[in-house]
């Protein structure tokens, strides 16, 4: 079933992906799990837990959807938590913000003297620096953004195209009809760069192999997920890929309804379909929250942006059931080409 394939050099793949990415007040929900509340009150309080380092930081996470889409979102709760666990500060958060809502949130919160407020989503970055002058002693600190503005807007960006290149190289060995889908959330930058390196992994495995790729310009439709894999799968996919957050859920549902195969992406996402999603590329957004915050107390935060990869320890395997010695092997060699670029 497997080839091996000579080693065409990753730098100059590297090189034009990284062209391609250059670049109401709502309300806070309740989440649908009990044991975890939208605004805790303090911090998790353990026999082990460290004293509150700094407790008085008023921090905020605004999210672009919910907590539990086993993804995007799902991970930056994670953080929080973590925060709250290893540093004993509270953070609040606020889910499903709508990007027309953007600035009038973070005014609410610069109004509100906030020390930090994270969004996740480099979506949220122009509204940042159109508030921020107005709050000089709130930092914004945008999450997939390589992007900075002094003096208080910073952006953590994660090299999604790395991720999308791994999630290819896995994918191209399990496709027999050597039809592949990948789904995008929006046509952003960072998105297209990842669904384009998604492809050029894949065709460096086998020129072969198709790539059908499509933006649903969504990231929560878990419906229009479903229905988007489905059309692929009927055109002859039988690997589904997608980065789009919730949407990857239902992208998830179709390709086990079909008995084809899919690549978890940004959280662990083999327990969905265990017979359906071969592995996961995961995201240690987690670690960038905690980094953030002891940099906040510590006064080290600085308004620029910072790109961050597997080198980085950002991004990472979880392996399925289904992944072969052989799979692991030839994307451990992609990986450690990643490390050298």
């Amino acid at each position: 079933m497997f080839r091996n394939k000579k080693i065409i050099g990753l730098l100059l793949v590297a090189m034009l992906l990284i062209a391609t990415i250059s670049g109401c007040s709502p309300k806070t929900t309740t989440p649908d799990t009990p044991d975890t509340p939208a605004t805790p009150d303090a911090p998790v309080a353990t026999p082990d837990a460290p004293a509150p380092t700094d407790g008085d930081k008023k921090i905020v996470l605004l999210l672009p959807g919910p907590i539990n889409d086993q993804g995007w979102n799902a991970t930056a709760y994670q953080g929080l938590e973590l925060v709250e666990k290893d540093l004993g500060i509270k953070m609040e958060y606020l889910e499903s913000v709508q990007q027309a809502d953007f600035e009038a949130v973070f005014t609410d919160y610069g109004e509100k003297k906030y020390d930090l407020v994270f969004a996740h989503g480099t979506q949220f970055y122009d509204a940042a620096i159109a508030v921020a002058p107005n709050y000089p002693d709130t930092f914004f600190m945008v999450i997939n953004s390589e992007e900075g503005q002094a003096p208080n807007v910073g952006g953590i960006g994660v090299r999604e195209w790395e991720g999308g290149y791994v999630a290819g190289s896995l994918a191209a060995m399990y496709t027999e009809k050597k039809n592949m889908g990948a789904i995008g959330s929006f046509p952003f930058p960072v998105i297209a760069g990842t669904l384009d390196a998604f492809e050029a992994a894949a065709q460096r495995f086998d020129p072969e192999i198709k790539v059908t790729k499509t933006y649903v310009n969504s990231w929560e439709d878990i419906q229009l997920g479903k229905e988007t894999a489905l059309a692929m799968v009927e055109a002859g996919a039988d690997l589904i890929f997608c980065s789009a957050n919730q949407v990857g859920l239902g992208s998830i549902e179709a390709a086990k309804s079909k008995g084809v195969k899919a690549i978890g992406y940004i959280s662990p996402q083999n327990e969905i379909a265990p017979d359906t999603v071969i592995s996961s590329v995961t995201y240690n957004v987690p670690g960038l929250f905690k980094g953030t915050v002891e940099q906040l107390i510590a006064g080290t935060l600085v308004p620029e942006g910072a790109s961050l990869g597997w080198a980085d320890g950002v991004l990472d395997m979880e392996w399925g059931d289904q992944a072969t010695p052989e799979a692991k092997a030839y994307v451990e060699e992609m990986i450690q080409e990643l490390l050298k670029t």
